[in-house]
């Protein structure tokens, strides 16, 4: 399970002194916490993996947003502490697909579920986050599904 090798990584941490890094895992169990108390109430819990996957994914992207903005802003020195934070969240994602393994999923989904048109774009989609959500920017998918429905 990733949460644990999560868990992990914060001792070798601790042991370690790598501040940086143990503030960063320290942030990302933070973020799973609150996604727990968040699916208390839920009426289903997916599995573990789907959630931490999903919060890292989102973690990840947030940060690569914050990235941009302070390079725009003149702000290098925070832009290079948000890239290392963004280097230890992905140390615990999945290996993502290629973007030839990610067509090919595509062409498959759209064969099997008759797509034809942009129109069918979201059975496209959502068959492709149901089955690779975990292994896919479905940011990056949604363009390359709408390139592949034209």
């Amino acid at each position: 399970m990733i949460r644990d090798s999560i868990k992990a990584a914060q001792v070798a941490a601790m042991k370690s002194g790598d501040k940086p890094r143990l503030a960063a895992v320290r942030l990302i169990l933070a973020k799973l916490k609150d996604k727990d108390i968040e699916l208390r109430t839920a009426s289903s819990i997916p599995d573990d993996d789907v959630i931490v996957t999903d919060v890292l994914q989102k973690m990840v992207k947030q940060r690569r947003e914050s990235i941009a903005m302070y390079e725009q802003g003149g702000r290098p020195e925070l832009a290079a502490a948000e890239a290392a934070e963004v280097a230890v969240i992905e140390d615990f994602l999945p290996a993502q697909m290629g973007e030839d393994e990610v067509k090919a999923a595509i062409e498959a989904i759209k064969a099997e579920v008759g797509a034809t048109s942009i129109k069918d774009m979201g059975k496209v989609v959502g068959a492709l986050k149901a089955r690779h959500g975990t292994q896919i920017d479905m940011g990056k998918a949604s363009a390359l599904v709408k390139a592949a429905l034209a």
